[in-house]
């Protein structure tokens, strides 16, 4: 389960900031929790329109695509902090992730009452039209005192305060469950498989489905080859001999962005060899341009439970006319150093080697009344479920960045 936990505080030491880590640490066996900080977005202004801005649209996302969302805030002159009212309302202005969304309220203060105002009226905020958030009722959690709650290490002292928070947080899990359930499948925001925004690596001015768009855009930006250094996280390789390590793979490895542009895909063998044909012309497409518009919905289907972190990896067999092989297509999730989402590293091999060296290097046998790895009738006109590609069909497509070669 995904939880986003909301900083009500901008303060650069915030109590807020510390339950919610604490709480982040101690039930991570109940939600993986996502904190996110307010400090840096704009204060709302309606004539100076900031929802299309990169950090209103990511914290949209965010709360889009989270089961449900922990706002800690603390109390400024009996009410909520002026940053966190300013974040409500660009997220009730013209996009509204919280409508429908099961959020809890939790707070910690310096006084005993703790920030049983400031939670009042974030209930009634969270309530009000635009907004439409499902908030837990009752099953408050106020942290009062808390310059006295915590140790150095940033836990909670007091075993009683830990089992309540413990006890809340559980319930809390229940209500998202129940909501779920009445609300039906999470609907995730739609993918732009064509391509059309930009991120901090998209190319300028050189046409994504042009033939030549890596010559191009290599010339744009001097992108360096050959034996020119490149130092990575652990290592410092040359252009060469990092193209030399990847086309080793025993795999058909591809990358598409985080803005499903489709960007590199490594050249081990002629596309009619390929376990997903390939070829070097559709290097810079976007996603839409390497698939038929029939699988859209599919292709779709898989960035999402990848961006939403609904999963890290999509796996899928993709049947062929090829019964001593067993194809997977494997769609891993990239992030980058800060845990977002990078976009999508597809490696594809044949697991009957690996399966059949497995075996027979541990005595093991397959057991049922047909071979596990190669019962897959080559007649059989089962549609994969992520490409919607038939087994006799020459052009099979998979879902993310492979194209049919015509």
């Amino acid at each position: 389960m995904k939880l986003i936990g909301i900083v009500g505080s901008a303060a650069e030491l915030s109590y807020n900031r510390k339950l919610l880590t604490f709480i982040k640490k101690q039930y991570h066996e109940l939600f993986n929790l996502e904190i996110i900080e307010i400090k840096d977005l704009p204060l709302f202004n309606q004539d100076d329109d900031q929802t299309n801005s990169p950090a209103i649209q990511q914290l949209n996302r965010k709360i889009l695509m989270a089961d449900g969302v922990i706002i800690a805030t603390p109390e400024h002159n009996h009410t909520v902090p002026a940053g966190l009212k300013s974040v409500l309302e660009w997220l009730s202005f013209k996009i509204h992730p919280l409508e429908n969304k099961p959020v809890m309220v939790v707070g910690a203060s310096y006084y005993d009452q703790g920030t049983s105002r400031a939670q009042l009226h974030l209930r009634q905020i969270l309530d009000a039209p635009g907004v439409n958030a499902l908030v837990m009722p009752g099953n408050e959690f106020l942290l009062g005192k808390a310059k006295e709650a915590f140790d150095q290490e940033g836990r909670l002292i007091d075993p009683r305060t830990v089992d309540f928070l413990g006890s809340t947080l559980a319930s809390f899990v229940k209500f998202i469950k129940v909501v779920s359930t009445l609300a039906g499948p999470k609907k995730l925001p739609p993918e732009d498989l064509h391509a059309t925004g930009t991120i901090a690596t998209t190319i300028p001015d050189v046409d994504m489905s042009d033939d030549h768009w890596l010559e191009k855009a290599s010339e744009a930006v001097g992108a360096v080859s050959g034996n020119t250094y490149v130092k990575l996280n652990r290592g410092l390789l040359t252009v060469d001999q990092i193209n030399y390590f990847l086309d080793s793979m025993p795999m058909e490895l591809t990358f598409a962005d985080n803005n499903n542009q489709f960007l590199y895909y490594n050249l081990r063998q002629e596309a009619k060899e390929m376990l997903a044909a390939r070829v070097p012309g559709q290097v810079g497409n976007p996603l839409a341009n390497c698939h038929p518009e029939k699988s859209y919905k599919n292709v779709e289907w898989v960035i999402q439970q990848l961006r939403s972190g609904a999963t890290d990896a999509v796996r899928v067999h993709v049947p062929k006319q090829v019964p001593e092989k067993y194809i997977v297509h494997n769609y891993q999730a990239m992030h980058d150093e800060n845990g977002e989402y990078a976009g999508i590293n597809e490696y594809i091999l044949d697991f009957k080697p690996i399966i059949e060296w497995y075996l027979q290097q541990t005595g093991q046998q397959l057991v049922g009344n047909e071979d596990a790895v190669s019962s897959v009738s080559v007649h059989d006109e089962k549609t994969d479920a992520v490409t919607s590609a038939s087994t006799h069909d020459e052009t099979a497509v998979d879902a993310v960045s492979s194209a049919s070669v015509k």
